[in-house]
């Protein structure tokens, strides 16, 4: 507690609001898929394209967001992304208790949320800056990680009771109030915000949506991590949803077994998050983001040889482990990096870009893969991706780079 503290009250209150969200979508972990094959006896195809579908039109409805949300104040915009979650997630138990759920609600609500998620973030990186000086990114970047890492162990099994005694829509009902508490908590970091300058056109044009990758290109530490988080995590997840068919298909393990492989790992998320900041201060930050970006590469490959039985089980809870560790170290220090080389008046266009592509990238990957997994087998697929993860060092950044410094507003007259 003392360390909050020292990153005062505006900040705590941001950090309950995030953390409030989290176990919400994490207790409705997996919601969307049950709610569609058990109340609307979708068949795979229609699973799929509300995961796929849901991500990459929600990442398109996205894109102009960005410059819209630069040059306003980011704690509405925050408040308003929280709200319209709250409002898109409480119309399914509304509906499913009216007897009018649809399949095609399911995904306009999934593609609403998804634009809001993308939203969200690329605004609070940019409150998160306005509000703590440039030496406490990693201690609140280590926190979230922090956070993110203890609801992923914390809401799986309790949602998965609340499925269990309840039914798939309590757990969306759940999700939806964390929205609006987490909205109230954001309203609650109070303090003034400044509107910011902008030094464009006050009309959008259409160049203005490219913004963010603009930046992002032209930057020679920047391109690099973007590059190599898009494919990492594109690649991770595709495999991820293959293992999934080859655990609980194939390899015979049931749904509980399959949730504690994951669930049980992520401690080491937790505990990788916390030696974030330790780590960097005694190796430095580029080495630390060079060195954890390699290692979590080189675990995913290990999850092509899982077979059956408590031995394949202890596997893919060992291959996890280290990778979330690994993981749980990298992901605050290159939130923290990516902020400091980025100017103030292009955080929200650089989140956003970033978030676009990678979401984009996954749901492309997951396609893709779902397809080999059909041609190739589930198994030879994981492979294949592992081996392709462990190309993905050679695009993180060669060499260190000093923070972005920012322009001297001029003086007024």
């Amino acid at each position: 507690m003392r360390n909050g503290h020292r990153l005062g009250r505006r900040f705590g209150w941001l950090w309950g609001a995030y953390g409030t969200s989290a176990l919400g979508t994490w207790l409705a972990f997996g919601a969307f898929p049950l709610i569609a094959v058990q109340v609307l006896h979708a068949g795979p195809a229609q699973v799929a394209a509300l995961s796929a579908v849901g991500a990459a039109v929600g990442a398109a409805v996205a894109v102009p967001l960005g410059p819209w949300v630069e040059f306003r104040r980011k704690r509405p915009v925050l408040i308003g992304a929280d709200l319209v979650r709250f409002a898109a997630l409480l119309t399914i138990p509304a509906a499913f208790a009216l007897g009018v759920l649809t399949f095609v609600q399911l995904l306009l609500v999934s593609v609403v949320v998804a634009a809001a998620d993308i939203t969200f973030r690329a605004a609070s990186g940019a409150y998160l800056k306005t509000l703590l000086p440039a030496e406490h990114l990693l201690v609140a970047n280590a926190r979230f990680e922090s956070t993110t890492w203890t609801t992923t162990i914390i809401g799986p099994p309790l949602g998965g009771a609340a499925i269990a005694l309840l039914g798939p829509v309590a757990t969306v009902v759940a999700d939806s109030v964390s929205y609006l508490l987490s909205a109230l908590g954001v309203r609650a970091t109070g303090g003034h915000e400044p509107r910011p300058e902008r030094r464009e056109p006050a009309r959008m044009r259409a160049g203005d949506l490219l913004d963010g990758w603009r930046y992002i290109l032209a930057d020679a530490t920047l391109r690099p991590l973007f590059f190599n988080t898009a494919l990492f995590n594109g690649l991770l997840m595709a495999a991820d949803a293959l293992l999934a068919v080859l655990m609980l298909g194939r390899l015979g393990f049931t749904s509980w077994q399959y949730g504690l492989a994951f669930a049980v790992p992520a401690i080491g998320g937790l505990l990788g998050s916390r030696l974030a900041r330790p780590l960097v201060t005694r190796f430095g930050q580029h080495r630390v983001l060079v060195v954890t970006g390699t290692l979590r590469a080189i675990w995913p490959v290990g999850l092509a040889f899982v077979g059956p039985g408590t031995g394949g089980l202890l596997l893919v809870m060992a291959v996890e482990l280290g990778l979330i560790f690994c993981c749980g170290v990298f992901n605050p220090v290159q939130a923290t990096y990516r902020l400091e080389r980025t100017a103030n008046d292009r955080i929200t266009r650089t989140l956003s870009a970033w978030s676009v592509t990678t979401k984009a990238a996954t749901a492309l990957l997951t396609a893709a893969w779902g397809l080999l997994g059909g041609l190739l087998g589930p198994r030879t697929a994981i492979g294949l991706a592992g081996v392709l993860l462990l190309a993905t060092p050679l695009l993180l950044p060669r060499r260190a780079a000093a923070p972005v410094p920012e322009p001297v507003p001029a003086p007024h007259a």
